[in-house]
């Protein structure tokens, strides 16, 4: 049998070529389907907003891995979905789609059996279909209410056979249907941790300096008429590293760190007769209780500093934080 173009361009060359190559071809079959948008991307997208149920996307071999991710992106940024196998529908699980319900049905070569087995039973029931095909011409392009193109000029497999651009496609129009989708729902970053609560991304975007500072009696603090002696056994005390330095009426007046105690010993200050504010750093960087945690952290890394004070808006002293504390919450 003779070999097709692909397998000649690729005979003679090293593993690092043939993949620059398989790169290169995926990211072109992506780049042209950004050219072939058109109305029928917009009417995808207004069909999902309109949806009163749940989105369910079905597709068989790669295309149907690909669903589940697409399934997976369009849950986790706002919208309702789910992956249904096209062969389990067709043994019960198609009682799990409604009227209410929009389908993305996914099939290269657009002639998926098992997808055009149960096309007709969800078209009689008033569902809507988003079909996402290679072949404008196909079945399935054809049967759907709404037909997104994902056609490539070629897979990027040697032997032209293993679905590789044509799967990278499908990905990614997915990942676009799904984020224009968000958009148009005003989806925020605080409703994306609320889907995401046990990982880093949740914690992030959930977790507030209230949540994680030290308060009552595990705040260090002194008055701004203590001296450094007192200072120094404050902060041995509570181990942060710091103390804040306030006035009569708990408000932050200062701050005093140890790199300010290597700095006042540098100068031979004498510990007992030192009264911390001539060696504290004034109008100290502080942070809201109400602020996320991961600000904090930006601050840190900014300022070169390991500790915060927490504070209202009037100024009044309510907690403290170092690193340490964010690394325990796993938000560093």
């Amino acid at each position: 049998m003779e070999k097709s173009s692909l397998q000649k361009s690729s005979a003679n060359k090293t593993p690092i070529e043939l993949a620059k190559t398989v790169l290169l071809i995926e990211a072109n079959a992506v780049e042209a389907l950004a050219q072939k948008l058109d109305d029928n991307f917009t009417q995808a997208v207004s069909l999902i907003l309109q949806c009163q149920g749940r989105v369910v996307v079905s597709g068989m071999g790669k295309s149907g891995h690909i669903g589940n991710k697409i399934a997976a992106t369009l849950a986790s940024t706002g919208t309702p979905a789910f992956f249904m196998h096209p062969a389990e529908a067709s043994h019960g699980d198609l009682g799990m789609i409604t009227k209410d319900d929009v389908v993305i049905a996914l099939s290269n070569s657009g002639e998926s059996d098992e997808l055009l087995t149960i096309l007709p039973l969800l078209k009689r029931m008033g569902t809507k279909i988003i079909s996402m095909t290679g072949k404008n011409n196909s079945t399935l392009a054809r049967q759907g209410d709404v037909h997104l193109d994902a056609e490539v000029a070629v897979e990027a497999c040697p032997l032209g056979l293993a679905p590789t651009a044509s799967t990278t496609a499908m990905l990614a129009l997915g990942d676009a249907l799904a984020l224009a989708v968000l958009d148009q729902r005003g989806f925020s970053a605080e409703d994306f941790a609320r889907s995401h609560p046990g990982g880093s991304i949740g914690r992030k975007l959930f977790i507030r300096i209230q949540d994680v500072m030290r308060t009552g009696d595990a705040i260090p603090s002194i008055h701004i008429q203590a001296s450094l002696k007192d200072a120094l056994i404050e902060m041995s005390r509570k181990g942060l590293g710091m103390t804040a330095v306030v006035d009569n009426q708990n408000k932050v007046v200062g701050i005093f760190t140890d790199g300010d105690l290597r700095r006042a010993f540098e100068n031979g200050v004498d510990v007992n007769q030192t009264v911390i504010r001539d060696v504290m750093h004034a109008n100290p960087q502080n942070i809201h209780p109400e602020q996320l945690a991961v600000e904090a952290v930006e601050i840190m890394e900014q300022r070169k500093i390991t500790a915060l004070l927490v504070v209202n808006q009037q100024g009044d002293l309510l907690g403290a934080l170092n690193m340490h504390d964010l690394l325990i919450a796993k938000v560093v």
